[in-house]
């Protein structure tokens, strides 16, 4: 079994040592999976954001159906508010360093 690393190496590219040693402790994935985030990062962020409630949509049983509109909603009316500039998007590394420190 493979460890998907690919994504997070290209993000830890300018990154420290620690972000290299964070790639190590990945869950294991196989090389297929790895391959489809591969192409889902390639994306545009409207198929990416359809994807991902696509896949929630997958593991959600029928007693979550109210849930899993709420999402969508929540994440259709965030894409609005950026497209509508109420919010300004950050940059991926600034995200990732906020939660790191968390």
């Amino acid at each position: 079994m493979a460890v998907c690393r690919s994504s997070v190496r290209r993000g830890a590219r300018q990154g420290s040592e620690a972000s290299w040693k964070k790639a190590d402790r990945l869950l294991p994935m196989n090389a297929r999976v790895d391959h489809l985030l591969d192409e889902a990062l390639a994306l545009e962020p409207d198929e990416r954001s359809a994807l991902v409630v696509a896949l929630l949509d997958s593991l959600d049983g029928e007693d979550e159906a109210t849930v899993t509109k709420a999402w969508a909603d929540e994440i259709r009316r965030r894409k609005e508010e950026l497209r509508a500039g109420v919010h300004a998007p950050l940059p991926w590394a600034e995200v990732r360093a906020r939660l790191t420190e968390l």
